[in-house]
């Protein structure tokens, strides 16, 4: 109670770009900023499919403005943020969440499925977060939160492209963060495990992979949107002032690797007795 008097987790006054807005999780987390107080640039490739979106946003009394944004295209990414520099002076805070997948075994992948790929999660990701910078290291001040994976610190067959992407993401998140540290900005990851989206929506369709799926998680579900709210906020507020350079995962355990090593649970023996 005493943090949130203090406003740790306030972002009023305080304006956020999250990229790919026009569904899943990057609505979930615009939403939680917008709550913290939080006054939102919301972008797509479509700039109309953002017109129900933006006015939810602004329904919540927050300001919001919607922008064309193709992040393979650096003319796309330049006029995005100087839009966004028009419309509100100061950008405080980047959710790099603008992402793709092509879900193939290793040997179906064309050399444009990993194009598509890798211009998109990493390539897009860095130009945005350059773009974006340039204006808070002029102002000294910035949160940057690019949204990884759990792919980003584990394998996974299929995923090949994803995987590199999102691995190279937590790297330029620690190479970002000690080039921009000095000018007042944080750079973070923000790593998701298994949420049902548009864009896995295929997998969850199969009941027997989805039992699968929670028997390794330890929290024994997939993940929902709301249970990336705190961390986003966290991430982009003043509560996590001295944190850099960091990989969260939200992934309800699975990252550790746990696989079953007892043929059922047991609460355990009684203390002292084996």
């Amino acid at each position: 109670v005493d943090s949130m008097e203090n406003g740790l987790f306030d972002l009023t006054g305080k304006t956020a770009i999250v990229t790919g807005t026009s569904r899943g999780l990057g609505q979930a987390m615009a939403r939680a900023l917008a709550r913290s107080g939080a006054d939102l640039v919301l972008t797509s490739r479509h700039r109309a499919s953002l017109n129900e979106f933006k006015s939810e946003i602004e329904a919540m009394g927050r300001r919001a403005v919607s922008l064309e944004l193709d992040v393979r295209n650096l003319e796309s990414i330049r006029q995005m943020v100087a839009g966004a520099e028009a419309a509100f002076g100061h950008l405080d805070i980047l959710v790099n969440n603008a992402g793709c997948n092509v879900r193939k075994p290793a040997l179906d992948v064309t050399w444009d499925d990993w194009n598509l790929i890798l211009e998109t999660n990493l390539r897009g990701s860095f130009f945005v977060a350059q773009a974006v910078a340039r204006g808070m290291v002029s102002r000294g001040y910035g949160r940057i939160i690019n949204i990884g994976s759990v792919t980003s610190v584990a394998g996974y067959a299929g995923l090949a492209p994803y995987g590199a992407s999102r691995g190279g993401v937590r790297q330029l998140t620690m190479s970002l963060a000690d080039d921009w540290g000095p000018h007042g900005i944080t750079v973070n990851c923000l790593a998701p495990g298994w949420f049902h989206t548009a864009q896995n929506d295929v997998l969850y369709r199969n009941p027997e992979w989805v039992n699968y799926l929670r028997d390794r998680i330890p929290l024994k579900r997939p993940g929902e949107p709301r249970d990336l709210d705190a961390a986003v906020v966290f991430l982009a507020s003043e509560a996590s002032r001295y944190v850099t350079g960091q990989t969260l995962l939200v992934d309800g355990g699975i990252s550790t690797g746990a696989v079953r090593a007892m043929v059922q649970p047991v609460t355990g023996p009684p203390a002292g007795k084996k």
